[in-house]
């Protein structure tokens, strides 16, 4: 049997054809889910006022979630780690999940308005969340940097 480098090109595309079907296939069922999940996230957002008592990034667990909750978690969500925030709104003290941009400029032992789906922060209200977040190093330099440059640009512009 001889094989010639042409077939062996006209295998790789169908493989590689298949792979792109196969992912587009699997984005499409993604993005459907979250679209519905969005919409009831829409549906069911309101406004609460919540004083946050700790913040941790760690596994769902029975112990750090209420039970029924955990058991309807998907398998991948329960092996990652999750933004998990302990708070307490009216008498209850709860613990609600959140997006990284949310959880990281939440302050904690502060007491602020905050919209929830269920068990889920979706926003902080009323709180300006670029200021609040943490900066890196780097991100602290290219600040600077830029209000060097723009600085420097609008003082050649004056002179001109």
């Amino acid at each position: 049997m001889n094989i010639n480098a042409s077939d062996i090109i006209i295998i790789a595309l169908i493989v590689v054809a298949a792979l792109l079907a196969g992912a587009y296939y699997l984005n499409k069922k993604t993005m459907r889910r979250m679209i519905q999940a969005q919409d009831f996230i829409d549906q069911n957002r309101m406004t609460v006022q919540a004083f946050i008592i700790d913040k941790k990034q760690e596994k769902p667990s029975p112990t750090n979630l209420p039970k029924a909750v955990f058991d309807q978690l998907p398998k991948m969500a329960k092996m990652r780690k999750a933004n998990l925030v302990k708070a307490k709104i009216g008498p209850q003290i709860v613990t609600l999940m959140c997006d990284k941009p949310v959880y990281e400029v939440l302050p904690v032992k502060k007491s602020l308005k905050v919209d929830i789906a269920g068990m889920y922060i979706v926003s902080v209200t009323g709180m300006n969340l670029a200021d609040k977040k943490k900066k890196t190093f780097t991100e602290k330099m290219t600040t600077r940097m830029n209000n060097v440059v723009s600085d420097q640009s609008q003082k050649t512009k004056n002179k001109k």
